[in-house]
């Protein structure tokens, strides 16, 4: 049977067909889908949240060391998270199969950065599977459990957005699924204390590597692609298809297992070519390794490093016309959209009282971090998840003492699980006077409304215990905790400012459930008295996509108004009106 799939349900598919029993992930833009296909319409399939990328990671491992092939997906940053347990994970190895997802996102169209994680499928020492298609996303999950178990390692699927989100047809296949692999115990196998260690290392390097580079040679994604031998291209992944369509007629070595980099391989290949050519988005991975093997080739020195490519960009670069630029985000015609806070989002409450106070808002990933574009204008920092409560105690200690307590951080609810939690600790023990702002909409938004610990239900719908943050801040030692309702700004902004006279760490809860999460929360869009609106333009200032300024008064979009009623709350004027008074979170 075949059927039309995206590359993560392609990858569902896959782990579903080569009888995976257990998969885990945090969801991150491109991966998410893979564990809600998985959720869905595998059920013969254990799949979870996890609280991290690292935790996903661990879970997936020990299920592998269970005996059971397993599976952890996440997006390229989240392998950061995870990297801790995979570089030693190397050393073990797993006895059953266990596949990483690495979805990168060239172009950053979700990220806040794009880092090219095939060097951390080098470091870790690991093999590295990229496929091209939906059709490969698929067979090369089942083909990385397959290599995962010959050689006793974990195996990296790297893909990218297009190749995550882009749907192509697939062939079908039954699901099958392996006896279960004893679990043998062995202390110096699995035990890595460094008189360990050294042993497992010696036997990767000495051992592991050279039959995982004798296999490159041979697996079937490898493969020549005898053209034109004018020029000869070599390239992977999604560049496989932006390269083919651009020169349809070239000769072409097309990668699908890239580390070890099968070098006898390109080696005959670069011998039937004329012009060899690497192409490939973000670093020259396979353009240095190549280089190398004492080959001549083209490569970054014509293509870019930053953003994704395309055919014309490919066509461009190749047909000798310098070094292109990526192609902008959307065509210039078109007016500029910007991202926004949603209508009814209770993030924008928060972030008006806090650039009202004038704070330095250490900032963290997340919906909210929409607030730092204007009008709200309302963050200072973002580097990572988790990083807010972390950096926030540096600028506390970098300022002056009357200046310290200006400072907050911000992080949603999903976010402090995945990596607050210790820096909050921290900010404790240390006695940082920084306010901490967990911003709960009662899901993980920015990803599609994913279930996490704190709302009491799980992947799969069953129910859990739901954490209390309340409770949790109080046990690791913070004794000024408040929570509150954002889009009630005059209680919000009374709160942060009795936070910001607390001598040690503070917390305050901003709960309200995202729009999406509780459709029902607000009784209908508000209204505007015409007579009433001297079009002073402050409610503008929150940033509602639903606000626009008329002729003679501010205007309400009643098709987006979501009826919050943050707008009527703020209006000096009093000029708008509602059905009837919000519910309180």
């Amino acid at each position: 049977m075949r059927t039309i799939l995206s590359g993560n349900a392609a990858i569902a598919r896959g782990a579903y067909e080569a009888g995976v029993e257990l998969a885990a992930a945090y969801p991150g833009t491109p991966s998410t889908e893979i564990l809600e296909e998985i959720a869905a319409r595998y059920q013969e399939i254990y799949a979870e949240w996890s609280v991290n990328e690292k935790v996903a990671f661990e879970v997936a491992f020990g299920a592998a060391l269970g005996g059971r092939r397993a599976l952890a997906a996440m997006k390229h940053v989240g392998v950061n998270v995870a990297a801790d347990a995979l570089m030693t994970a190397a050393y073990t190895g797993v006895n059953a199969g266990m596949v990483l997802v690495s979805a990168d996102d060239p172009g950053m169209h979700s990220s806040q950065n794009e880092q090219d994680n095939r060097y951390l499928a080098r470091l870790a020492k690991i093999p590295l599977l990229e496929p091209a298609d939906s059709q490969e996303a698929k067979d090369f999950t089942i083909a990385a459990l397959q290599i995962s178990e010959q050689f006793d390692t974990p195996v990296m699927l790297r893909v990218t957005t297009r190749v995550c989100h882009g749907r192509s047809l697939v062939t079908l296949g039954e699901r099958r699924v392996p006896a279960p692999r004893p679990y043998v115990k062995s202390a110096q196998k699995y035990v890595m204390i460094p008189a360990h260690a050294r042993l497992r290392h010696a036997l990767l390097e000495g051992q592991r590597r050279p039959a995982l580079q004798a296999h490159a040679e041979s697996f079937p994604g490898n493969r020549i692609e005898m053209g034109d031998p004018a020029l000869g291209i070599i390239a992977s992944g999604v560049a496989y298809q932006y390269a083919r369509e651009a020169f349809p007629q070239a000769s072409f070595l097309k990668l699908g297992m890239t580390h070890p980099l099968p070098e006898a391989l390109v080696r005959d290949f670069a011998g039937r070519v004329q012009r060899l050519v690497v192409v490939e988005e973000l670093e020259p991975f396979l353009e240095e390794q190549v280089r190398a093997l004492g080959l001549a080739v083209t490569g970054k020195q014509a293509l870019p490093r930053t953003g994704e490519l395309a055919p014309e960009i490919v066509r461009q670069a190749l047909n000798g016309h310098g070094r292109p630029a990526a192609p902008a985000a959307s065509p210039a015609d078109l007016p500029a959209r910007p991202p926004v806070l949603c209508p009814g989002c209770p993030h924008r409450g928060l972030f008006h009282v806090l650039r009202k106070l004038r704070l330095t808002v250490a900032g963290d990933i997340g919906c909210y971090t929409l607030s730092v574009l204007p009008p709200l204008d309302a963050m200072d920092t973002c580097v990572c998840m988790g990083a807010s409560i972390g950096v926030g105690q540096g600028l506390v200690r970098a300022a002056e003492a009357k200046t310290a307590a200006r400072v907050v951080a911000v992080l949603g609810d999903s976010t402090f699980i995945h990596a607050g939690i210790p820096s909050l600790v921290n900010a404790v023990y240390n006695q940082a006077r920084l306010t901490v702002i967990i911003a709960d909409n009662r899901t993980t938004a920015m990803t599609g409304q994913q279930d996490h610990p704190g709302t009491g239900r799980t992947l799969r719908g069953d129910a859990a215990p739901a954490l209390d943050f309340e409770a949790l801040a109080r046990a690791v030692g913070v004794q000024h905790v408040a929570t509150v309702d954002p889009l009630d700004v005059r209680s919000t902004e009374q709160a942060v400012r009795a936070s910001l006279t607390v001598a040690g760490p503070a917390v305050i809860i901003a709960r309200r459930p995202c729009v999406f999460v509780d459709r029902q929360q607000f009784a209908g869009p508000v209204a505007v008295d015409p007579d009433l609106c001297n079009r002073c333009r402050l409610c503008l200032r929150l940033g509602c996509p639903a606000l626009g300024l008329g002729e003679k008064a501010v205007v309400v979009d009643r098709a987006l108004c979501a009826g919050c009623g943050l707008c009527a709350d703020i209006c000096p004027q009093h000029a708008f009106s509602r059905p009837q008074a919000r519910e309180k979170a």
